[in-house]
């Protein structure tokens, strides 16, 4: 998808999007726009409307935005547009831009219609290219002002989301850890990051322990994804991010196996799916930040070399962790991803983000992520950036009543407390065991935001929570 600027409509055939504020009814203003004119009664403007018309071989489409929106809201208004008014679009595409519009408004409306090209459908054997995709597709901006880099930057936007969803989507005989370290190989490659990636045995050489133990029961080789981003201009002074995403391919649980909603447990590497699509991001964007990125890749499956409740196993910190529940392995994988990023890196803010727990769903829902840090600041910027691009956050406590919850008899920590009460603190405060009392470390639960029921497939799919919410966040630094 390609973007140029036109300062009007003279001489153009095709479709034209207009985005409309909703008007007053009471003042009976009729919209009017290139000699045409739609009675207030028939549309108005109003939020999650459009109109349509033609006129001189041009459709004209109207799209209400309401009398305010959000970021969220905006961006899903013209996906929606894009994804269910296809048929009206062609490879003469022209979006108005009235002038009230802020920067931020018009990055959405654009990410907004490349993300409606997204198509579930990934095995089905016909499928149609959405008109936007075709090579030679350019969306023509109608404005006296120079939006060329807000539109760019939207398009680089959606196309890493579009790439969390696809890896998100994928079925775990598809998506495997392997599939995974490829991909990273692969984008690090295009995007300019380097990449690193220990397998079994350089896992086992290295001291994994925690890591290797969860991908005992599957078939598939365990990938511990290391990847790290230098800007092109280095200062001394400039900051540097961890991030550690958990990325278990297929969670079945283990011996201690899930009853309920094992179907969709391939989105279970949506946290490190968010991780790698941040890592495409920021490269594109060429953000001048150093960023180094850890994705601990392996399938949680059902075997004779399976993890056993109450085994004791080792981890890359040198602690010892009981298993309490194997169904509880996410923390595992984050946990020696954790240590390894600190003891070998140790960057100024270290972020996990994780599908971790049903406990952070039944807390807030399907409305935002848990929040865990003990960093007051980070908390602050963490919240402002998601609030900014509609991937919200809302904090939880990491007070030291809940250590008790992680103690073990037989081992220096245990990973699950047994108690049906404060699974994400406790899951939380595993993980704050592993990272070496860092001053600015914060963990991100989105089991209830990453995969999720909406209008636009019939079944769960991916959201790509996540990498628009870290990238914003720095950015911001």
């Amino acid at each position: 998808m390609k973007i140029n600027i036109i300062q009007n409509l003279d001489n153009f055939s095709g479709t034209i999007l207009i985005p409309i504020f909703e008007t007053d009814e009471k003042n009976e203003v009729n919209i009017t726009f290139d000699g045409l004119e739609i009675p207030v009664k028939l549309f108005s403007g109003i939020k999650d409307t459009h109109y349509l018309a033609e006129k001189n071989n041009n459709i004209y489409l109207f799209i209400g935005l309401g009398k305010t929106i959000d970021y969220k809201a905006l961006k899903t208004i013209f996906r929606r547009i894009s994804a269910k008014q296809k048929e009206h679009f062609n490879l003469n595409l022209a979006l108005v831009l009235p002038d009230q519009l802020t920067d931020n408004q018009v990055e959405a409306m654009i990410s907004g219609l490349l993300l409606g090209t997204y198509d579930l459908g990934h095995f089905k054997a016909e499928k149609k290219v959405h008109p936007i995709l075709a090579p030679n597709f350019c969306l023509k901006l109608v404005t006296d002002k120079d939006y060329l880099s807000i539109g760019n930057k939207a398009i680089k936007i959606a196309k890493a989301q579009l790439s969390v969803f696809n890896l998100v989507d994928l079925p775990p005989n598809t998506a495997t850890p392997k599939h995974l370290s490829q991909w990273a190989k692969y984008t690090g490659e295009k995007y300019g990051f380097e990449v690193e990636v220990l397998g079994h045995e350089a896992s086992k050489i290295a001291g994994l322990d925690a890591f290797l133990a969860v991908g005992k029961g599957s078939e598939n080789e365990p990938q511990f994804i290391i990847m790290n981003y230098t800007p092109k201009f280095e200062e001394k002074s400039i900051k540097h991010v961890g991030l550690v995403g958990k990325g278990i391919t297929f969670d079945t649980g283990g011996l201690n196996i899930k009853t309920a909603g094992m179907v969709h447990m391939k989105c279970d590497m949506a946290g490190g799916g968010a991780v790698l699509g941040t890592m495409q991001l920021i490269a594109d964007l060429q953000l001048p930040i150093k960023v180094t990125a850890i994705v601990p890749c392996a399938e949680n499956s059902v075997d004779a070399k399976s993890l056993l409740p109450s085994d004791v196993i080792n981890s890359y910190s040198g602690h010892s962790i009981e298993i309490i529940d194997t169904d509880a392995e996410g923390r595992l994988v984050l946990a020696d991803g954790l240590s390894y990023l600190v003891k070998n890196f140790n960057p100024n803010y270290i972020i996990d983000i994780a599908t971790l727990t049903g406990s952070s769903v039944g807390t807030f829902g399907y409305e935002c992520g848990a929040l865990f840090t003990n960093n007051e600041e980070m908390s602050k910027k963490l919240q402002k950036s998601g609030d900014a691009v509609g991937e919200r956050l809302w904090p939880l406590p990491l007070w030291d009543v809940y250590k008790s919850d992680i103690e073990s008899d037989i081992a220096d920590v245990k990973n699950y407390s047994g108690k049906p009460v404060a699974g994400a603190i406790s899951a939380a405060k595993f993980l704050e065991f592993f990272t070496n009392e860092h001053a600015a470390w914060a963990h991100l639960d989105i089991a209830g935001v990453a995969f999720g029921d909406d209008e636009f497939a019939k079944s769960k799919h991916a959201t790509a929570y996540g990498v628009h919410l870290l990238t914003k966040f720095i950015e911001n630094i």
